[in-house]
């Protein structure tokens, strides 16, 4: 991952396009200058508002696997947002930054992260969880601490239910759950299902859904069967599941499980079995994990719709990394809304006083993520309702000659 981000002069015509399309950005204007507000004026802890001071920024805490086998999913989603950041306008001088910290994916990096960001006052709202299992370790620390969190990528149908602070952009499982378990039936024509999945609140809950879904529709689920990440060799389940005669596998989970059960199916005998997978398999890593043994695999992907925008963020997200975004993850696109949707709720709550502090009313912070309307991003229109932001649905897509391609059946 490039630490430091440098853009030439010629992506300033670029991101011309990309104000001009997608009406993320805000331009700063129409912020007042007041006295201290009143529900701040006795707040000696931040607790009720963050304070912040001049020469200070106004902080955004990412959180998501920034090292180890899932790390393709922090890098992507934190480059997209590190350049929302690069280019967000200040709020009355005050600029924003953005934290990037290291949750490796897990539940309790999750809660380990959350709170050295509450402990921080000047962080002002979070961009994730990246995973759910993550996400969901996290969202009580949040709350108490009145930081609202918009995820692009946590898609446990759940995470929504019980809090006040936690909100996503994505499609959530179930609706992925439900299109893959009737795109396998219906499109595909699989009557015979094997269904695998990591053991995490994110893969599982998926899987479950899919193998409801499929069997509703009339397809049979021949296996059921959790897998333990991190493996090298799954040939032993997979042997148990050739077994019982599968035309598909779905695997609910990523991509470093799912290029081993790619590679172990030839082995065991699943040579003419279909491996379809998630939005968490989607991506070069899988193809580069599994080779050539990842042909004809299908996973979901939330990737945008065509606009001017869009094309003028990829040219800036290639130019500046070298990749074009969704190589990594579905969720670059994604990355990019949150930060500026955040940005946009903290502009609208913002007071700068008198005394030359800047003011965000927490409270109100999280109403305004809560209830964001109509912003304008490159995955669409997003619009929180309880929780749910999600801007667009499921396209399925197919590994052929070494590259995702979307299926057309």
């Amino acid at each position: 991952m490039k630490n430091r981000i440098f853009i030439i002069m010629s992506f300033l015509i670029v991101f011309s396009m990309i104000l001009a399309a997608c009406g993320g950005q805000d331009t700063g204007e129409g912020d007042e200058v007041s006295g201290v507000p009143e529900e701040c004026a006795e707040n000696p802890d931040e607790t009720v508002c963050a304070v912040i001071a001049p020469g200070s920024t106004i902080k955004i805490g990412f959180a998501g696997p920034m090292t180890g086998d899932y790390s393709a999913f922090g890098i992507d989603i934190s480059n997209a947002q590190l350049l929302a950041v690069q280019e967000s306008e200040p709020v009355q001088g005050f600029e924003f930054e953005l934290l990037v910290e290291d949750t490796q994916g897990s539940g309790e990096g999750g809660a380990a992260v959350a709170n050295l960001y509450v402990s921080d006052p000047d962080v002002v709202a979070i961009s994730g969880h990246t995973f759910s299992g993550s996400t969901a370790a996290s969202i009580p620390i949040y709350e108490a601490a009145k930081r609202p969190m918009l995820s692009a990528s946590a898609t446990r149908a759940d995470l929504t239910i019980g809090n006040e602070i936690f909100n996503r952009i994505p499609f959530t499982d179930d609706i992925q759950g439900t299109n893959a378990g009737n795109y396998l039936y219906e499109t595909l024509g699989i009557t015979k299902l094997a269904v695998l999945h990591d053991g995490d609140a994110y893969g599982k809950g998926l899987a479950e859904k899919v193998m409801q879904v499929f069997g509703l529709a009339g397809g049979e689920v021949v296996a059921f069967e959790a897998l333990t990440p991190g493996e090298t060799d799954y040939s032993a389940v997979l042997t148990d599941v050739e077994a019982k005669g599968p035309e598909a596998i779905f695997f609910g989970g990523y991509y470093p499980e799912a290029a081993v059960i790619a590679n172990n199916m030839p082995v065991v005998g699943l040579t003419d079995v279909v491996l379809f997978s998630d939005d968490g398999t989607f991506g070069v890593s899988f193809i580069e994990l599994a080779g050539d043994q990842a042909e004809g695999a299908y996973a979901t992907s939330a990737l945008p719709p065509s606009s001017p925008g869009e094309e003028a963020f990829s040219a800036l997200f290639e130019g500046t990394f070298g990749d074009l975004p969704g190589s990594l993850s579905t969720f670059s696109w994604h990355g990019w809304d949150v930060v500026n949707a955040l940005i946009s709720a903290i502009r609208q709550t913002a007071v700068l006083s008198d005394d030359g502090n800047l003011y965000v009313h927490r409270d109100s912070l999280v109403d305004a993520v809560n209830f964001l309307t109509g912003f304008q991003g490159l995955t669409g229109v997003i619009s929180c309702t309880r929780g749910e932001c999600n801007t667009a649905g499921p396209t399925f897509f197919i590994v052929q000659n070494g590259e995702w391609v979307e299926a057309t059946k």
